[in-house]
């Protein structure tokens, strides 16, 4: 399960990674919402930002909070110092309806 984090005007300037479900990481239903796309307690979750900073602090704010296994996708979206990202990796995106 992969989440995207970002912000809706984010989600409509790149698309989302392809079968991602977009989460706005400040919506305070966040964690609600999150457990209701999850299938089990023990699904893995990978969170994917736009160049891996706001993912790496929700990682570990999701693991503080005994959320697990939590997967950062450091690349994010745009790239970043871990890799070029999804986008320029040319790895499938979709619209956000």
């Amino acid at each position: 399960l992969i989440i995207d984090i970002r912000r809706p005007d984010e989600w409509a300037k790149t698309g989302i990674a392809e079968y991602a479900v977009p989460i706005d990481m400040r919506n305070d239903a966040f964690l609600v919402r999150l457990a209701a796309v999850r299938a089990s307690d023990s699904q893995p979750v990978a969170v994917i930002c736009a160049r891996g900073v706001r993912s790496a602090r929700l990682t570990r704010r999701l693991e503080a909070a005994g959320i697990a296994p939590i997967v950062d996708i450091p690349e994010g979206m745009l790239g970043s110092p871990s890799g070029p990202g999804w986008l320029k990796r040319g790895l499938p995106v979709s619209q956000v309806n």
